[in-house]
């Protein structure tokens, strides 16, 4: 008698938990590369800023902070009259927010061990604006979290968020995927997979805020071309700092883990010039207002 093989199902709690030991251990990695993320993200920051309406005396929720870099830049954006709570799931990344932000003379900025789909625990209406940059595309439960933002904010208020828009747009990120993929054997993500183009393709972001009840919806495309001095400096980069490419390579050796990496700066090669690296990336910025 055969037996029907049952289809995996994606496990959003072992997700959780595999995510925040990541970002655990890549926390020092990840604020080490602050300045350059400032650099690179730095107009997709500017343009949730100003769609989130967040100005002298603003009150932030920054959700999925990591590090603070963009904490921070709201914090002075609000200035002495206002007030950010930077979240985040992994400590030791607000660890470093609260040290940079107590050496820039910042009063104004308060962090929080928080999940992003545990937003309840906030109290109701105590914000004028939810921001999170390259944090929504990783929730196992998208419309969880943007309940709770929505219901952080007072009526009025915007949830900005930036996210990666479609892999042909963001070869810098995509190539490795493809090829850690391809090399470790992974299939397709599974039905309900949070991932880093989860929310890219068109209108996808925009259905996402209007089912969340979300109104006065507006998405922009940010160009951030990802500029560094050569392709081995990006690699570098994702090597240190991105997790999720550590998880997939899970099932390798050390050494085909070596030739994986190879294989990513040998392809993203091609993106250097005279001039040094330039990888493609394309920023969605999307924000509503809640009623």
């Amino acid at each position: 008698m055969s037996t029907v093989a049952t289809p995996p199902v994606f496990d959003p709690a072992a997700f959780k938990t595999t995510t925040r030991a990541q970002w655990q251990a890549a926390a020092e990695a990840w604020h080490r590369w602050g300045p350059f993320l400032g650099r690179w993200l730095g107009a997709a920051t500017d343009t949730m800023f100003e769609l989130a309406h967040i100005g002298p005396g603003s009150r932030v929720l920054d959700v999925a902070a990591g590090a603070g870099e963009q904490s921070i830049a709201a914090a002075r954006r609000v200035g002495a009259a206002g007030h950010v709570l930077a979240t985040d799931i992994a400590p030791a990344l607000l660890e470093r927010a609260t040290a940079d932000a107590r050496a820039a003379g910042l009063t104004n900025l308060e962090v929080r061990e928080l999940d992003g789909e545990a937003l309840d625990t906030l109290p109701a209406a105590s914000f004028d604006a939810v921001i999170s940059r390259v944090g929504l595309i990783y929730f196992p439960d998208q419309q969880r979290a943007l309940a709770g933002m929505r219901r952080a904010l007072r009526p009025g208020g915007r949830v900005s968020a930036v996210v990666y828009s479609t892999p042909e747009r963001n070869a810098f990120f995509s190539i490795p995927v493809k090829i850690i993929r391809e090399r470790a054997g992974l299939p397709p993500p599974l039905p309900g997979q949070p991932g880093p183009f989860s929310l890219g393709g068109e209108g996808v972001l925009e259905a996402a805020f209007a089912k969340a009840g979300l109104r006065e919806i507006e998405v922009r495309k940010v160009p951030s071309p990802v500029r560094l001095p050569s392709a081995a400096e990006c690699v570098r980069f994702e090597r240190e700092s991105f997790g999720a490419l550590h998880q997939m390579m899970i099932g390798l050796g050390e050494e085909e883990r070596a030739r994986t990496w190879e294989a990513i700066e040998d392809a993203l090669r091609g993106f250097e010039t005279g001039d040094g690296f330039e990888g493609p990336c394309e920023m969605l910025v999307g924000a509503g207002t809640v009623f």
